[in-house]
């Protein structure tokens, strides 16, 4: 239903909007007739939210009613304006629309809307935040209000001013001035707004009080939290009833501050989320750059740096681009914290300086200073209309004692002038008369005198005065330079120190990736003799046995015995010599560069099937049964020649060291994203030694090739190959003892 609702309402204001401009292009008098035609125009405009438009009708609205001197509707049309764009967040127009407004309304002497106006800039400039014009004027708005009696209104400069002093970390000031106009408002039925701004003001001024703050309010830090959330709470069940979505993001953040600092995550997860969906339908661009910097504020704490970094950026965005200080200033911090955090310290200094030049613009001394000024104005103000209420009372009693005495002295007068005759009547009127004219002149006397001194006492502070702020702007030049000074040097140093520091850490990781390097090049060098050493000695033992088996076959004396029995002997040095070479071959490829392993899904047992029926007539010369239980169904990631010649040299082991009519087992077991194969074997095990030897992983040495149990010869480099294999496949490779003998080798490869 939503979507058909807004097309046919926005159907409606272009129809609206027709019939309005058909009508002032058939009317062609200029008159006031004229000027409110235009009126319902831009106003139609304003509701479409068509600037450049509503901007063009408006100012046709402000010559014509120029022209005929309806100043009343100049003023309207400028208020209007104003209230558009602070609206849509766009200061400085309003600034200038309402400043208009306020000259026409004071040529027209309207007092209500010049304190209207008032306000509505106190508000503007609270928000951007200018805590010194916001006091300026509310004050302003105060003084005419109560001119005219107008509670209500001076409620909401009350509202205001409270808001600023939460600015200024003054929470038990705020509260004060919350509840006057929340007593106000109460009285008022139509005043639901306000009272939800209240009690959303009241919230805030918990939230944040510090303790010293929370004291003066009669509050413990205890109860800080809960008073917050019940006052937002109540401010958004009346928002909620009003449908003002800006009320509700603001107290669906807030809640969400709450939430936030008392741990509940989820809950304040989602009370972000709302106020920004909330927020980003409206025109409030500042409502909506705060949303965004608390749910940035909310991912920081949560260490999810990238969401906070994304939001933080959107709203320091936003916040610039409109020149919302306060907002912009926050992000700015965050945003220099998250890359510190990051270690991308370029930018964390850049948004950390953007930080220190706003906070500056916030508060410089002189507005601290007008600040300051205000505040005393302001609470002056409301301690002398207090005592002026007691002395309006004191002198109402004083005055009704000097009237029973006047009272007294009358009939006293009366019976006296019986008794006085007519000539002394007469005498004593001329030395009253000779009596004033003395008293006349003196006067004249002194006012004289005392306007002499008041000139010249004047002349003595504007001197003083001119020569104070003459001091004043050379002290604030010097500062000035040392300022840039010290900011200069300090850049220096930290740069220097910057640049240190990433250089020391280059060189250590360096100093690092050399001694790793250092160390495998050593363990290759140590391999390297080794199989130099394995091929110049078990290389010549089966060439020359083979030399004298052809010998003997050229002299062609001996006997069929002795040739099988020599054939036998030929036939295993040449099988040995022959699996050294294989396993010397692979072992050198895998360590030229380039070679990488073709890693593909195998079905594990039909691999493992394979090659058990090629160890089959090795493993029964000495009667061992080979048992394959891995399941049909395993499947593994790995390069299947690889795994194969890993499992064969297991295998061969295996044999080699387990005695007659032993038994060697290989099985599987799954896990989510493995799989182990497992070879155990029943025959003369390895020692501790050599087994911790091998599960450290920079095993990369070939050992000491030992005899099996019918005195096989190895070549000592099986373990090391399939070490390096199984790791170029990804996997592990461990070995543990069997607690009835033997052995039992692990592989974990990826599924």
């Amino acid at each position: 239903m939503f979507p058909l609702f807004s097309i046919g309402q926005t159907a409606d204001q272009y129809k609206q909007l027709d019939s309005l401009l058909a009508k002032n292009q058939s009317y062609n008098q200029f008159d006031s007739t004229k000027v409110k035609i235009l009126t319902e125009v831009y106003r139609q405009y304003m509701r479409m939210k068509d600037v450049d438009r509503m901007e063009d009708y408006a100012d046709r609205t402000i010559q014509l009613a120029q022209q005929l001197k309806l100043r009343k509707y100049v003023a309207v049309t400028f208020y209007r304006r104003g209230l558009f764009y602070h609206g849509r967040a766009n200061y400085g127009k309003a600034e200038s629309n309402y400043l208009f407004a306020i000259a026409e309304y004071n040529q027209l002497k309207t007092l209500d809307m010049i304190a209207g106006t008032y306000l509505n800039l106190g508000a503007m400039y609270a928000g951007i935040p200018d805590y010194a014009k916001s006091l300026e004027v509310n004050q302003k708005a105060i003084a005419i209000y109560e001119k005219m009696g107008n509670e209500t209104d001076m409620a909401s400069c009350y509202a205001n001013i409270a808001s600023i002093y939460q600015n200024l970390g003054k929470a038990s000031q705020s509260l004060i001035y919350l509840q006057m106009a929340l007593k106000v408002f109460m009285k008022d039925d139509e005043s639901f707004r306000g009272v939800s701004v209240v009690y959303n003001l009241m919230g805030s001024a918990y939230f944040d009080a510090s303790k010293e703050e929370l004291n003066k309010m009669g509050n413990s830090d205890k109860e800080r939290l809960q008073i917050a959330l019940f006052n937002f709470e109540k401010s958004l069940a009346l928002a909620e009833l009003l449908k003002d979505n800006g009320l509700i993001a603001s107290n669906k953040c807030n809640i969400g501050n709450v939430y936030n600092e008392m741990g509940e995550n989820d809950l304040a997860l989602k009370s972000y989320q709302k106020a920004i969906q909330i927020s980003q339908l409206g025109d409030d661009k500042s409502m909506y750059a705060e949303c965004l910097y608390a749910l940035g504020n909310f991912y920081h704490k949560q260490k999810d740096f990238d969401n906070a970094i994304v939001l933080y950026s959107s709203s320091f965005a936003i916040a610039k681009e409109n020149n919302f200080l306060e907002t912009k200033q926050n992000a700015a911090l965050g945003l220099s914290d998250v890359y510190e955090v990051s270690n991308n310290y370029d930018e964390s200094l850049a948004f950390y300086k953007e930080y220190i030049l706003v906070r500056d613009q916030i508060f410089n001394k002189e507005k601290e200073r007008e600040i300051t000024r205000r505040q005393m104005q302001i609470d002056f103000g409301f301690k002398e209309k207090d005592y002026q209420f007691k002395q309006k009372i004191t002198d109402i009693e004083l005055q009704k004692q000097v009237l029973l005495a006047r009272q007294q002295q009358q009939e006293l007068f009366l019976r006296k002038q019986q008794l006085i005759l007519s000539d002394k009547e007469k005498t004593l009127q001329r030395f009253t008369f000779l009596k004033k004219q003395a008293d006349l002149e003196m006067d004249r006397q002194l006012q004289k005198n005392k306007f002499e001194r008041a000139k010249l006492q004047s002349k003595y502070e504007t001197s003083l005065r001119d020569k104070q702020i003459i001091k004043q702007e050379q002290q604030i030049n010097f500062d000035w330079r040392v300022k840039i000074f010290l900011t200069v040097a300090i850049t220096l140093v930290l740069l220097t120190a910057f640049l240190i520091f990433l250089n020391q850490r280059k060189t250590t990781r360096l100093n690092i990736i050399i001694n790793t390097q250092k160390r495998q090049l050593e363990q290759l060098n140590r391999v390297k003799d080794r199989i130099f050493s394995v091929v110049s000695h078990d290389m010549r033992t089966p060439i020359n046995s083979l030399i004298s088996f052809i010998q003997l076959l050229e002299g062609g004396n001996i006997e069929q015995e002795k040739l099988t029995k020599y054939a036998s002997s030929l036939k295993n040095n040449l099988s040995y010599t022959s699996t050294m070479m294989e396993n010397l071959l692979n072992w050198a490829a895998s360590q030229m560069q380039g070679f990488n392993p073709h890693l593909e899904v195998l079905k594990l047992q039909e691999l493992v099937e394979e090659v058990t029926k090629s160890m089959q007539d090795h493993a029964q010369q000495k009667n061992i049964s080979i048992a394959n239980h891995i399941n049909e169904q395993v499947k593994c990631k790995a390069d299947a020649n690889m795994l194969a010649l890993v499992i064969r040299n297991l295998l061969t082991n295996a044999v080699k060291f387990t005695p007659q009519g032993g038994e060697i087992t290989l099985s599987s077991i799954s896990s989510a994203n493995n799989i182990e194969i497992k070879v155990a074997d029943s025959g003369v095990g390895l020692s501790s030694g050599q087994i911790n030897h091998f599960n450290k992983s920079e095993y990369l040495v070939t050992g000491e090739s030992s005899l099996g149990t019918n005195n096989e010869k190895g070549t000592g480099l099986g373990l090391m190959l399939c070490r390096t294999f199984i790791t170029l496949m990804e996997g592990h490779i461990r070995v543990e003892p069997n607690e009835g003998g033997g052995t039992t080798f692990t592989i974990t490869l990826p599924k």
